[in-house]
Formats: C-alpha cells, structure tokens, sequence
C-alpha cells in the first residue's frame, strides 16, 4: 500500500513536470495549480467557511493539508479565528496574538466531482501561466519582423502560426491583391501585442512602413551596423514607395548601398512587397532640398516654405506639373508623407499670374490711399512697399533711393500715407465705438485700429474679454491630431504677425491693468526666471527656450510656463488650460 502511496506521489511531479515542459511554462506554477485544486477540493469536504491550506512537498510529492485559525482578542469569524485563551487550551498555542493555529487534517481520496474540478482549475492556472508567457515574450517584439506559417483565412483576415501562439494579419494590412493560401510562408511585421480576456493579441501588418524599414535593415548590412540610417518612410502599399537614407560614412554613398550590385537589395525588397516601386532619396537637413529631391524624378524651379505652418510651395515647369503630381496624386502625397510638409505645387505660368495679381492689388491700393498715378504705385510696389505703414514710417532715405523721387516727392508721399492712414484709423475707431466696445480696450497701447475690429468682429468689446483670451487665440497656432497630422488653428492677430510672445505679452499686460495680476509679484517671478533662464543656458546651451513677454513695467517677463502659472494663480482660474497644447 505504501509502495502504490509513494508511486502517486511521484506520478503527481512527474505529471507537473510534464505539463510544464509541454506548455514551456515554470514547474512552480503547474505545483501551486495542484495546490489550489486540491484545497478547493478539500473546502468542499470539510467546509467552504474553513481556512484550508494545502502544500505539496517539492521533493516527495506529498500533499500535506491543515486547517488554519488565526489567534485574535475579539472573534468576529469563528470558522477562522480563535480567542488565546480557546488556542492555548485546546491546541497548546503558546505563541502570541496575530499567530496562527494550524490542526493537520488527514489525507483525502478525490471523488468524481472533487477530481473534476481539480482538472479545471489546474487547467485554467496552465492557460493563464501559458498566456502570461506568450505576452510576455511577444511584448519586447514589437517592431520586428517575425516568419510564420499561415494557418487559416478568415473574411480576408489571415491568421499566421509564429511557433507558440497565433498571430492577426488583418485584411487592411495586407497589400493589396495579395493573397495567402494555408501553410504558405509569410514575413510580416510586429506593430501591436496587446493582453486581453481571451489571451494576448498578437497584430502583423504588411503595409506600414516600419515593415519596409526592416526588410532594408536586412538586405543592406550598413544599415544594420548604424553607417547608413533611414531617416524616413513614405508607402502606399504595392504599388509605390519613398524612403529617405543618410551615410555617415562619406565614403559610402546611401543611395547606391541600398540599390546594392545591380540593384540586387532593392530588388530583393521590392520582391517581398508585392513589385512596389520604391524610390531611394538621400536625406537632407535642409527642409527645401529633402523636399526637391523626395519629387524626384519632377524638376523644381522654385521653392517657397512656411516653416510655421510646415508647409512649402513648389513651383515647376509647366511641362513638369504631372510628373511632381504623380498618378492620382501619389508623387506629391508620398513627398508630403516622407518629409512631413504640406506640399502646394503649381506651375511658372500660375505663379506669375498670382504674382501680377497681387502686384496690381497693392498697385491700386497706393494709388487710391495716396492719390498718386499708376507709375509712381508700381514704383513703390517695385521696390517692395506692400503696406501704408511701411510707406508712412519708413526712413526717408529709402524713399529717395528710388528713381525719380527726391525728398520733397518723399516728404509727400509719406504725409499722404499718414493722413490716409490717420482717416482709415478713425473710420475703424468709430466703428467700434458704435458696436459697443469700451474705451479701456480702445485705448489699451498695443492694439492698432485694425485689431480692435478685428477682435470686434469675434465679439470681444471689453478688456475683460481681452484678458481671458488664450496666447494662440490671438496668434494661432498648430495642433497635432492622434494621427499625426498638423492643424491650424487660426489666431483673431495673426493677420498682423502677432507672434505667441506678443499675444502672451499684450494679454499679461491687460491683466496687470485690470489688477488680476500683481505686477510686483510679476516682477518678482521675472527676474527669477532670467536667473533661472541664465543658469540652464550656461549649464545646458539651448536646453530651454526663453519667452520675452513685456509688462507694464516695461521689463521682460518671464518664460511662457511660468507666466501662466502666475496668471491661473491670481485669477483662481484657467482660461489658457490648453494654450501650451496649442501654441
């Protein structure tokens, strides 16, 4: 009888091993399952209210069982607690308050039952154990790429067999017109391992561009070693590609590495992705030559940016406006894609109408607002006067440099422009004195006529309204989607190269004057933060960014986080809460 005990025993961690072998998952983990199996089995016979306690002796395989009451003053649970006085004289406790009285129980057989549900829970710790190390070991995968075997398909969506566990290539990451048959081979890439109820979700995909990223990384042994590096990747899956490289080895060109012998590694490349045409483009820290050469193979002209709105205009020839805008618009979206600007292409014929355009718009302007003929207006727009201001408040030298014009043609022109100027700036004062704006907003020292109606328009009359606004309500700004994209919000200033410090400054100043903010204390925050500023640029060079912003005092103010802070402090308030997001 011992002899058949002892044989269970064994057979009880010869099983444990097994199943931890089999599922590759820890010996411990299969041991404590029995444990609990076997202490739920035994709650069932004794009593579910009861402490039980099972441990299985790692080396013999015996399961020892006992019944646990904790030694308390004041028994709440008598199932589960004992007094001192009943421990010491029923068990012979001689320990103290917070112990434990343990009484061993005898071994117990397994009925049907028992036996069954033993097999569940020991079933259920291994499938969660056995998950847990799936995630675990797809987790720190993620942007790889993995070789699997496909196992089924499932409306488009193929499942791929990655050795131990399953794997979603989902049917919008497959390339286009590729089909997978069971047990064919694929290489996809890792873009997602996310644990859920159901065990971990592993996601393949492709078509992202990563995925291309990492089939160059294997063909071309200098991108490996870190000589080459991509920079970026533009795709439109199976069917045409931009990737932008750079060596930092001046003696390896990153072009004609990723081309390789004969276009040997880009050919292997373009195998694995279905024939995508890839164009390989090197990379450049110039924004306007990146851009040129990512419209290769269209010739360029002339480019214009906006590095604020992160946009550029791309002029070329007129014979070269549908190779720069490619089939359905694919040249100019992957350049756009690659670089990260906003691509606007137009031909020389339509840029020299935009410009004639706008010369003849500010030609009338200066022939209507100074009373002048069309020669003298198109002089002046020549030699580059877009505004009345500029005409009105310029040196008078730079008048007199123009051919023609002596100093007492100057010395009229710019009183024409003032005194223009002086009617328009009393028309738009007028105006908005009868929409109702205060005078306090009126007269506040920053804002010009013009932006008083252009702040009437969005219905702000008041310096209270004013004060409340947010630094890029008046400037604008960009915002960044989840998915990357760049939005603009527009500022109510931004038509008069109101910059961010401005808005800040002129906003701050209208809180000073409405007694919102302490200016002392303002002040005080100033000079703390040039001293701070002037630390970090001298431990840090260029590691913060210092914000002017202009007070009542006229001294600078202090950086844009900390000027907020003051603000939201005094007002007991927030009215810029998403203005760092935005501007």
């Amino acid at each position: 009888m011992r002899q058949a005990i002892s044989a269970n025993r064994l057979e009880l961690l010869s099983i444990a091993h097994a199943v931890a072998a089999e599922k590759q998952i820890d010996r411990e983990i299969v041991i404590e399952a029995m444990e609990e199996s076997i202490q739920k089995a035994a709650r069932s016979r004794y009593g579910a209210e009861y402490d039980i306690r099972v441990r299985i002796d790692r080396k013999t395989g015996e399961a020892h069982l006992e019944r646990v009451h904790e030694v308390v003053e004041e028994v709440e649970n008598h199932f589960t607690q004992l007094t001192m006085e009943d421990a010491k004289t029923r068990y012979g406790f001689d320990g103290e308050l917070g112990g434990f009285v343990r009484q061993e129980l005898p071994p117990m057989e397994f009925g049907r039952i028992a036996a069954q549900t033993a097999k569940q829970v020991i079933l259920q710790k291994v499938r969660e154990a056995e998950r847990a190390r799936q995630f675990d070991e797809f987790k720190d995968r993620i942007g790889t790429i993995i070789n699997g075997v496909v196992k089924r398909v499932e409306y488009g969506n193929v499942v791929v067999d990655v050795g131990r566990g399953e794997a979603m290539l989902r049917r919008d990451q497959l390339i286009p017109r590729e089909n997978f048959r069971v047990n064919d081979r694929i290489r996809c890439y890792i873009k997602d391992v996310r644990s859920e109820m159901r065990g971990p979700q592993i996601f393949l995909s492709r078509t992202a561009p990563e995925f291309m990223a990492k089939l160059f990384e294997q063909e071309v042994p200098e991108i490996y070693d870190g000589i080459i590096e991509i920079k970026a990747v533009a795709r439109d899956p199976g069917s045409r590609a931009k990737i932008g490289v750079i060596s930092y080895d001046n003696g390896i060109d990153p072009v004609g590495a990723c081309v390789g012998m004969r276009g040997s590694r880009v050919q292997a490349v373009v195998g694995e992705l279905q024939g995508e045409k890839i164009d390989i483009i090197p990379w450049s820290e110039d924004a306007a030559t990146f851009i040129v050469n990512a419209l290769q193979p269209a010739e360029v002209a002339k480019v214009v940016l906006d590095e604020d709105a992160q946009r550029i205009e791309v002029v070329v020839p007129d014979d070269q406006l549908s190779l720069a805008i490619g089939r359905r618009g694919q040249n100019v979206r992957l350049a756009s894609q690659l670089t990260g600007w906003d691509i606007d292409i137009m031909t020389e014929a339509e840029e020299s109408e935009r410009r004639q355009a706008e010369f003849q718009q500010r030609t009338d302007v200066f022939m209507e607002a100074l009373n002048v003929d069309e020669m003298v207006a198109q002089l002046l727009v020549s030699e580059g006067f877009t505004t009345l201001e500029e005409v009105a408040y310029v040196e008078i030298d730079e008048l007199t440099v123009i051919d023609g014009f002596d100093g007492d043609t100057a010395e009229e022109l710019q009183a024409r422009a003032r005194e223009s100027l002086e009617e328009q700036n009393q028309r738009l004062l007028e105006a908005a004195r009868a929409a109702g704006t205060d005078e306090a907003l009126i007269a506040f020292n920053g804002l010009s006529p013009l932006m008083i109606q252009a702040l009437v328009a969005e219905d702000i009359k008041t310096l209270d309204d004013f004060a409340t606004l947010a630094d890029w309500e008046l400037a604008g700004g960009y915002t960044e989607t989840p998915e990357g994209k760049r939005v603009k919000d527009d500022g109510i200033l931004e038509p008069f190269d109101v910059s961010i410090e401005e808005a800040r400054s002129l906003i701050m100043s209208a809180r000073v004057a409405l007694g919102l903010v302490d200016p002392d204390a303002l002040m005080a925050l100033v000079e703390e933060s040039e001293a701070e500023a002037e630390t970090e640029e001298d431990g840090e060079a260029g590691a913060g960014e210092e914000t002017g912003v202009e007070g009542e005092a006229g001294e600078d103010a202090p950086s844009a986080d900390s000027v907020e802070i003051e603000a939201e402090a005094a007002l007991e308030a927030d009215p810029d809460a998403d203005a760092a997001s935005r501007a």
